[in-house]
């Protein structure tokens, strides 16, 4: 990246980073068998694939209220459970180039305005865009981590997930997401 940054590109490259994460985190676990990819393992989502499921269907949540998509809770609760991590990491795909194009035009004003997420019998609370998205950000790194802590006891040893942001050892594929 050249110049002076755009003052939303810590959004799209936290996106970037998120699309970047996810495929490593994929890659690594569709080197595993089925039995390993459904195995019990510690972890708040007993399983890798409960947990990538689960990072999922909570981003579609949380991008269709930052897109003002309409489904609200259904977006969570009507998430399909991908049986294999191939169509996880396809959909996962998706989700993450959508929030990408969205963060890429995402203004500081548009970042303040506020959105409804439904809560059920909770409520219906009004939420800043750019906090549901630092939120989101957030949430997928705490299941992440999980993730790649639960592949430590399998056969397939679990990707380098930090070399995104610094020049240093930056693994090229990450370089796309700096244009």
């Amino acid at each position: 990246m050249t110049g002076t940054p755009a003052p939303m590109t810590g959004y799209t490259l936290m996106a970037g980073n998120n699309r970047w994460s996810n495929a490593r985190l994929h890659a690594a676990c569709a080197a595993l068998g089925a039995g390993e990819w459904r195995a019990p393992r510690p972890g708040f989502f007993p399983s890798l694939s409960l947990t990538l499921n689960h990072i999922h269907a909570v981003d579609r949540y949380y991008i269709d209220a930052v897109t003002k998509g309409g489904l609200g809770r259904s977006a969570f609760r009507e998430a399909p459970a991908f049986a294999t991590v191939q169509d996880l990491a396809l959909a996962q795909e998706t989700l993450d180039q959508t929030l990408i194009d969205f963060c890429r035009t995402l203004t500081p004003t548009h970042a303040t305005t506020r959105v409804i997420t439904d809560r059920g019998e909770r409520g219906a609370p009004l939420e800043r865009i750019g906090h549901l998205l630092l939120h989101l950000f957030q949430h997928q790194i705490h299941h992440r981590g999980q993730a790649h802590a639960m592949l430590s006891s399998t056969t397939v040893k679990p990707p380098q997930l930090d070399d995104f942001f610094l020049d240093f050892e930056r693994d090229p594929a990450a370089l796309p997401f700096f244009a």
